[in-house]
């Protein structure tokens, strides 16, 4: 069988044993409790590498204790991949190893299943979309990993197991010679080579870095290597020589002193020859020293009589004493030449300062049952708190990867970040507390308006659960409807990210907008119909009021911000003080000839008094219909006034049928008709019209202007016999520089 807990692409789940603490032997050591737990349950499994399970542990706890973890951390490499075959892992743990193991144990069992299922998922995806360039596929999987590593990274201890793991992978595939799965050895390059850099693992990024790089370009590899094997013998005599003389000289000097040769990492050698544009033999650390003494002043010491026996390369020594790097590594690093002119490199440290360059913060860690006390169950030994040293190495790794400016930035992301996965197995990065809600808005803003359920891990949960790191979350949506007001109630936690907060309260926003724009339309729309405008086009009523929009006009009038009484202006302008130059005589209106009919008689009915409707103003022979009114007798409308049809519509009983009872020119009866004018506004305008109509002896009685953004309307009431004639006066009027529409009304 295999085991679904493996570094790299899992295996279907398995069914699972049952273990108590009455199986365990009585051994007290953890470490052999460990694995007789859990020899039983991985005997016979293995990874889908075609590893054994048991023996991958075993690795892993050797490498673990080679760099200076403890006992307890290396039985965790055992509870890790036992956790598969557990009915209830983190309760059986607990009771037999305690709380803290069982956490542990939990914490890394999930991060490998997460970088697992995010690798399947990137795998499928690079697949199906052979669009997508290798190198971008591989570039998010990176960074997905990034990502989950540093959300588990609060606890130390997952990541130096998780470190550890990826190594004996790594030497697992060098071993077997299979081929190594489509970026695992990217991945271990460009993630896990840097973390043990920043956290000092100096053994296990080394090895990292070399075994990748074999596998990333075998070629490449197989030529340095050939290169450092050619001259291996003579190469190593002289080191040898030169140690053993080293030795016997600092003796001399007083200076007790431990001298060794110094391994030959590949990648390091392959990246200065690039980096530098040098060859094989023009890399200095090909042959290296390392020189370990007592005290810091030894260091100095040594130094001295190194540069004083030697021909120092001046520009190729640095002092990580006096200038700790980064990540509190500190040593003396020089090049001299040797009698025969060869570059050697040489290092020269204390014990303390070789045993941290080796093994990094673990050599500051000691692990231990500490309860709820402490950093995850471990408390820090040494001179400083490392606890903090490291902290600061897990963030300046991420700001190494993420390129992020300034501590802050990193900080907050390892601090109030968590990362969940979506079905799947995306990774969505979401702020620490952030609920099921929070996680739909994240994927589309559609589907957090919809959201009405969901489902963590595979169980339904409330809306307002604060998700973990690594949970996988579904999202049960409706088809249509929108957010809930209650999600903005803080007090209720179904939000924790801003972003998310500020597209509910934008769809409800734009929700009070789209009642506001019908309240405002609603009241535009009546104010033309009281009018008598309802052919006005709303967008060119808003346009003249200064509008882009005609729902621009409607917010505003629904906000009560824009006064109604404004469009009436535009719709009936107020009489204009004419200024001099544009004065035009404005006669009275002469006085009707015609009887008190007024030119109108009515069908069938003798004596009704009748007047012409102002909303249209007829004149003959304009077809015309009478409305009988309450008290004023007959109205006489146009046959298609808009006015008229909504009476009609409303009392269709009160329409009589009326006709024009004299011939205008013959007896001298002239009428009222409004005309309007739309032109550019500019100087001389008013006259230039008005001189238009005096010429075709029309008689003005009113004039009505208003000029918005330079354009002006004009309507001027004239005095017709008939309004056949009205229509040349119009054309001439249409004529004049600037006006674009002259029509009656």
């Amino acid at each position: 069988m295999k085991s679904a807990a493996a570094d790299t692409a899992g295996s279907p789940a398995l069914p699972v044993l049952t273990a108590t603490a009455s199986d365990l032997p009585g051994a007290t050591d953890a470490l052999a409790r460990a694995r007789a737990f859990a020899e039983p349950l991985l005997a016979s499994e293995s990874l889908d590498t075609g590893e054994s399970v048991l023996a991958h542990a075993d690795a892993v706890a050797g490498i673990l204790k080679n760099i200076g973890g403890s006992q307890a951390m290396q039985a965790a490499s055992y509870l890790v991949y036992a956790c598969d075959h557990l009915n209830k892992p983190q309760e059986v743990i607990a009771k037999a190893f305690g709380s803290h193991f069982a956490d542990l144990a939990m914490e890394t069992t999930k991060l490998v299943r997460v970088q697992r299922m995010a690798r399947l998922a990137q795998v499928a995806a690079s697949r199906a979309a052979t669009s997508t360039p290798m190198a971008q596929t591989a570039a998010t999987q990176t960074e997905s990993v990034r990502k989950m590593l540093l959300a588990f990274s609060r606890d130390l201890r997952v990541v130096m197991l998780r470190l550890a793991s990826r190594l004996q992978t790594l030497r697992y595939f060098a071993a077997s010679k299979n081929p190594l799965p489509p970026g695992l050895a990217s991945e271990s390059l460009q993630v896990f080579a840097p973390l043990a850099n920043r956290l000092g693992i100096w053994e296990i990024k080394w090895e990292v870095e070399d075994l990748s790089f074999r596998f990333l370009e075998p070629e490449t590899y197989r030529q340095v290597a050939r290169l450092l094997d050619e001259k291996r013998i003579e190469r190593e005599s002289s080191v040898e020589n030169l140690r053993r003389q080293m030795g016997t000289d600092l003796l001399a000097q007083g200076i007790h002193a431990t001298v060794q040769g110094r391994p030959k990492h590949i990648y390091s050698i392959v990246k200065k020859m690039r980096g530098k544009s040098l060859g094989f033999e023009q890399v200095y650390d090909i042959r290296a020293l390392r020189i370990i003494v007592p005290t810091v002043a030894d260091c100095y010491a040594a130094l001295s009589w190194v540069h004083s026996r030697f021909i120092p390369v001046a520009e190729e020594f640095d002092d990580y004493i006096a200038r700790p790097k980064g990540n509190g590594y500190q040593s003396l690093h020089t090049v001299v030449r040797d009698p025969v002119g060869q570059p050697i490199e040489v290092q020269v440290r204390t014990d303390a300062m070789h045993a941290h360059a080796e093994t990094g913060v673990a050599a500051h860690w000691a692990y231990k049952e500490a309860g709820t006390k402490g950093y995850a169950g471990v408390t820090a030994a040494g001179e400083y708190d490392a606890k903090i040293a490291v902290l600061r190495q897990l963030l300046a790794w991420e700001r190494d990867l993420s390129g992020a400016q300034g501590h802050g930035h990193a900080a907050g992301m390892f601090d109030d970040r968590i990362y969940v996965l979506t079905p799947d197995a995306a990774i969505v990065e979401l702020p620490k507390g952030a609920t099921p809600v929070d996680f739909a808005y994240s994927v589309h803003t559609n589907l957090g308006h919809r959201c009405r359920g969901a489902r963590v891990d595979g169980a339904m949960v409330p809306l307002n659960t604060p998700l973990k790191n690594g949970q996988t979350v579904e999202v049960t949506a409706a088809k249509d409807g929108g957010p809930s007001r209650d999600w903005l109630n803080a007090e209720l936690g179904f939000l924790a990210s801003h972003r998310a907060r500020a597209k509910v309260r934008a769809w409800f926003n734009a929700l009070a907008m789209h009642e506001t724009t019908a309240k405002g339309r609603e009241a535009v729309e009546r104010l033309l119909q009281r009018e008598g405008k309802t052919a006005v086009k709303l967008d060119d009523l808003a346009t003249q009021l200064g509008f882009n929009s005609a729902d621009d006009l409607f917010e505003v009038v629904g906000k009560d911000e824009f006064s109604l009484r404004n469009i009436e202006i535009v719709l009936r302008p107020p009489e204009p003080v004419l200024p001099l130059d544009d004065y035009a005589l404005i006669k009275k209106p002469k006085a009707p000839s015609h009887a008190s009919k007024g030119g109108v008689l009515v069908v069938g009915v003798d004596s009704l008094m009748t007047q012409l409707a102002k909303c249209c103003t007829p004149a003959p022979p304009d077809a015309i219909c009478g409305f009988v009114t309450r008290g004023k007798g007959v109205s006489v409308h146009r046959a298609d006034c808009s006015n008229l049809r909504n009476m009609v519509a409303r009392s269709g009983d009160r329409v009589i049928e009326v006709q024009w009872g004299g011939s205008g020119k013959a007896d001298g009866t002239v009428y009222p008709v409004d005309v309007a004018v739309e032109a550019a506004d500019r100087q001389g305008l008013l006259r230039d019209i008005s001189e238009v109509f005096t010429k075709e002896k029309m008689n003005v009685i009113g004039v009505q202007t208003q000029s918005i953004k330079g354009t002006a309307w004009m309507t001027f009431t004239v005095e017709v016999s008939e309004a056949g004639r009205l229509a040349k006066v119009l054309g001439l009027v249409a004529e004049l520089r600037g006006v674009r529409t002259a029509r009656r009304r």
